[in-house]
């Protein structure tokens, strides 16, 4: 009869605990990389790539909040998605697809890198991002006093979705669906055609 063999153990190597930067270590080490990064709790997130339909929208939400300016005395400045958004309360910095300052742009660092004053935000939502752009990523920007509207778009169908703070703590909820229909931008005083924003983009 055969002895039964004794299995061996596994022997697990223990999990490394993900390294923390500082502000400054993000900077130098973004500066120096080919793709952009979140700073988040210390730590460095790779962005997703963007497929075609959301950088399409969101060059038309830029074209089409320059040209409502421009028709207008509203000093307003409309910034891309490049541009890097500090909370200087959770020391933490993201990017948003697009966003319009008042007067001018603010930065937390003498480089001119980490705004701080954005009023409108835009978001292109895709299905990796849309959950944190709707929850966590939202609760960042509301840690900015100058931040007072916050604009959804997905990519996929005509559907915008508007968060615009009335006074503080208190947020009114937009919904625009209709194709023919405009979005409406409180914060900044002008509404943009939904046809506009979602030309050439096949839904």
């Amino acid at each position: 009869m055969s002895a039964e063999l004794t299995p061996k153990p596994i022997l697990r190597q223990p999990r490394r605990t993900p390294r923390t930067y500082t502000l400054e270590e993000y900077l130098r080490r973004e500066a120096r990389a080919a793709e952009k990064h979140e700073f988040i709790a210390g730590k460095i997130f790779k962005m997703p790539y963007a497929k075609g339909p959301h950088n399409i929208i969101a060059a038309n939400v830029m074209y089409e909040m320059i040209s409502a300016f421009d028709r207008t005395d509203k000093q307003y400045i409309v910034v891309g998605s490049d541009q890097k958004i500090y909370f200087p309360s959770l020391n933490e910095g993201v990017y948003a697809d697009a966003l319009a300052v008042c007067d001018q742009p603010v930065y937390w660092d003498t480089e001119q890198l980490l705004l701080i004053n954005p009023l409108l935000v835009v978001e292109v939502l895709s299905q990796s991002t849309s959950r944190y752009d709707r929850t966590k990523k939202f609760d960042k920007y509301k840690t900015l006093d100058t931040f007072r509207e916050y604009v959804m778009l997905r990519q996929d169908m005509v559907y915008a979705e508007v968060w615009y703070r009335e006074r503080p703590g208190f947020w009114h909820e937009t919904i625009v669906t209709d194709l023919d229909g405009h979005l409406p931008l409180q914060a900044v005083g002008v509404s943009l055609p939904m046809q506009r924003l979602y030309r050439n983009v096949n839904l």
